[in-house]
């Protein structure tokens, strides 16, 4: 077996578990992507932070690329090409960092602050297009990527938040617990980053374009409501199950 095919198969028997949130695009086709570049990238001695940077090159060329050029086919297609490999490589250092022994808190800040930094642009940067770019300009439809980035920016936020607060005690993360299953992925695709990279083909023709785009922030918009009565009733039970203990006064100060 050659060298990368063994770096592939050896990720193939260690993959993360498949969070009951993980939609189907990010888990069957992002996920198997991202395994190729990673085990391409051991051979090539790429390191996880090199990985997480080459991510970052690939998301922002695309969105320097949606806010400079013209609204045409062309440009629509290469910014959803540089999105689809720059969400690749996302998924490929993580994978990497496992392949070479495990990753480190200063690799996974690493990638959390490129997350957060796509998720935050990305629609400030469909807006600035729109104005720029196509007839949408002093139109309601402006309003459809600043409403996108609220939720897009308040759902990454909440996640993090969720396992961190599940973290303190003691509740293993979404990814560590698993419970995904295709039906359900299936369900969650119109949430999925992936799905959200390939709209961008519909670049060229605005109308088709937001209208997509649209349809997506309204499933997103939906997803977050539903997730947000969920985390909170989840938080509250171990408030309950597991209250916090009562404070140890200081020595010679009266208890309470």
């Amino acid at each position: 077996m050659s060298a990368f095919g063994d770096s592939y198969g050896r990720l193939a028997a260690a993959q993360k578990g498949h969070a009951r949130g993980a939609p189907a695009y990010s888990v069957y086709i992002n996920r198997r992507i991202g395994r190729a570049l990673a085990a391409a990238a051991h051979q090539w001695g790429i390191t996880p932070d090199g990985a997480t940077g080459i991510s970052a090159l690939h998301t922002f060329g695309a969105l320097v690329l949606l806010v400079v050029a013209p609204a045409q086919w062309w440009t629509g297609c290469l910014v959803a090409a540089l999105l689809v490999l720059g969400y690749a490589w996302d998924s490929a250092d993580g994978q990497l960092a496992r392949l070479r022994g495990g990753g480190s808190l200063a690799g996974e800040w690493l990638d959390h602050f490129v997350d957060a930094f796509k998720t935050a642009s990305l629609h400030l940067c469909v807006l600035v297009a729109l104005w720029w770019h196509t007839d949408a300009r002093d139109t309601l439809w402006l309003v459809v990527p600043l409403a996108y980035c609220v939720v897009a920016v308040v759902t990454f936020f909440g996640m993090l938040l969720n396992d961190l607060l599940k973290g303190k005690k003691g509740v293993p993360s979404t990814h560590a617990r698993g419970g995904g299953t295709a039906l359900r992925s299936l369900v969650l695709v119109p949430t999925d980053f992936g799905l959200l990279c390939l709209v961008f083909v519909l670049w060229g023709a605005p109308p088709l374009f937001l209208a997509a785009y649209t349809l997506l922030l309204v499933a997103n918009a939906v997803f977050l409501a539903a997730a947000a009565v969920k985390w909170h009733r989840e938080i509250r039970a171990l408030d309950v199950a597991t209250p916090d203990e009562p404070a140890v006064p200081a020595a010679g100060a009266p208890a309470p």
